[in-house]
């Protein structure tokens, strides 16, 4: 007989596992998915979400009649609004700009504000989510700021449901326990339980995007939203969540943004299961753990969220295809070969750094064909390459040489300002009012799975170039001309 409940409260959490069949077959280990995506809310972030308010109150550190302020990519704020709404309290929902537009809906169906932010800008900036949450907190009385990053009753929530779900349902067989580190409630919660209750025979694995900090990348944007822990070039002080513990994750798996993404259709497609792009970076952890293991193991995976908030993305053919994540098009076949062709004599990609002086730009772009080239934020290394979202303008030859001709400029000038955030959408408009009179407006990007006669579209009458992009990260700039004389 199904379950009946006084309140959705009373809902959150014991949710199942479904064993992965197909994307498991042949593999030596089974692989069982948690499916946190089935709570009220759609996220595992639920249990969070109610375990935060209910110390809130017994703490006496939110009052009734009080507001609930929180920073989220989405979920936690949706648990936030459920949970608060239910008991009484007003919610405010500071939302990242780089967030699904869906889970702004979402939060407004549910009763909360939402108030947008970016990330993407140093984290001394005032305009940075988590300062501007802070400043709502300090000018609303009764306001208390849920914090989930470094609130403890987060990583509580899951010692106390979902860890002894996983060792009740496997019946104590799991080996492997496979989650995506954010604030990192989830994996240390329900790691650290499993590994007590099994005396440390569990092994706990991170999964992570490849250039996260966390499993030891280079801090630079990804795509895989709600996990990760992202550095920007003009950061200060990094501050890691309280609410992780690092001894907690055996080790890590770095999966890359496109194998993230396919695994979530894929999930969908051939398992049933609707996820967003954190659980495709959870399952191909746990692929990849599982074919290294024998028949003795028993790996669980926990799939965050649903992938109903990410229509607008990784389950859409064509915002994959463009920011380069996929590369055919299932109603335009004849596209299958996309911008490929054009960038065998493209040649390596030049940008030039937001720190830049004009005379090192003007060095940087002699060999460039055409004479123009991305601006992106200043950045030490790039092992990844150039994100696009990190792309802040342009530069052109022609337009420095003119300025140094008449005077106008100098070579030691700075070609911008102090680093910020990018002046606009790559993929949206682009035409942002430039920082600096020798910086241009950001190149209009393509996917390199988009046709030549959609990228001569995205130039318009104001451009001579495009980014080509694979996998979110520019990896090209293809002139007017070259465009036009493609097929």
């Amino acid at each position: 007989m199904a379950a009946v409940y006084e309140s959705v409260l009373d809902a959150i959490g014991g949710t199942p596992l479904f064993r992965l069949a197909r994307l498991g077959a042949g593999l030596p280990a089974p692989i069982y998915a948690k499916a946190e995506f089935l709570n009220i809310g759609g996220s595992v972030k639920d249990r969070a979400a109610l375990s935060m308010v209910l110390a809130a109150e017994r703490d006496g550190l939110l009052r009734p009649g009080g507001t609930i302020v929180e920073a989220t990519s989405g979920n936690t704020g949706i648990g936030l609004a459920i949970v608060g709404r239910q008991r009484g309290y007003r919610v405010i929902a500071g939302v990242s700009d780089k967030s699904a537009p869906e889970k702004s809906d979402i939060l407004r169906a549910y009763g909360a504000e939402v108030v947008l932010a970016p990330t993407a800008v140093p984290a001394e900036d005032p305009a940075h989510l988590f300062n501007v949450v802070q400043r709502l907190v300090e000018e609303i009385p009764g306001a208390w700021l849920a914090n989930q990053y470094d609130n403890l009753a987060n990583p509580d929530a899951h010692v106390r449901t979902t860890g002894p779900e996983i060792w009740e349902q496997t019946g104590g067989r799991v080996t492997h326990f496979v989650a995506g580190v954010g604030t990192g409630g989830t994996v240390t919660g329900t790691g650290g339980y499993l590994q007590q209750v099994s005396g440390g025979s569990v092994t706990v694995i991170g999964a992570d995007p490849e250039s996260s900090m966390y499993g030891g990348g280079d801090g630079s944007p990804w795509f895989v939203e709600s996990i990760g822990h992202f550095l920007h070039p003009g950061t200060v002080e990094d501050r890691w969540p309280q609410a992780y513990r690092s001894e907690v994750v055996d080790a890590f798996e770095r999966i890359p943004d496109r194998e993230s993404l396919l695994t979530a259709r894929r999930l969908a497609r051939e398992e049933g299961i609707l996820a967003g792009p954190s659980s495709g970076t959870a399952v191909a952890a746990a692929l990849r753990v599982a074919r290294r293991l024998g028949p003795d193991d028993l790996v669980v995976v926990l799939l965050p969220d649903s992938g109903r908030s990410y229509l607008s993305k990784v389950h859409s053919d064509d915002w994959m295809r463009q920011w380069g994540f996929l590369e055919e098009s299932e109603s335009e076949p004849e596209a299958a070969d996309g911008l490929r062709p054009l960038l065998a004599g493209a040649g390596p990609l030049v940008a030039v750094d937001a720190g830049a002086t004009v005379g090192e730009a003007l060095e940087a772009l002699r060999a460039v064909p055409g004479g123009v080239a991305p601006v992106v934020l200043a950045r030490a290394a790039r092992p990844y390459g150039v994100s696009a979202t990190e792309v802040v303008g342009s530069v052109s030859r022609a337009v420095l040489a003119a300025a140094l001709a008449d005077g106008g400029a100098k070579p030691g000038d700075p070609l911008s300002g102090p680093l910020g955030g990018p002046l606009g959408d790559p993929l949206g408009d682009p035409s942002g009012d430039p920082s600096g009179a020798l910086l241009g407006p950001v190149l209009p990007a393509v996917g390199v799975g988009q046709s030549p006669a959609e990228a001569r579209a995205a130039l318009g009458g104001a451009h001579e170039a495009v980014l080509v992009l694979v996998d979110g990260r520019a990896v090209a700039v293809l002139s007017r001309a070259r465009l036009e004389g493609g097929a």
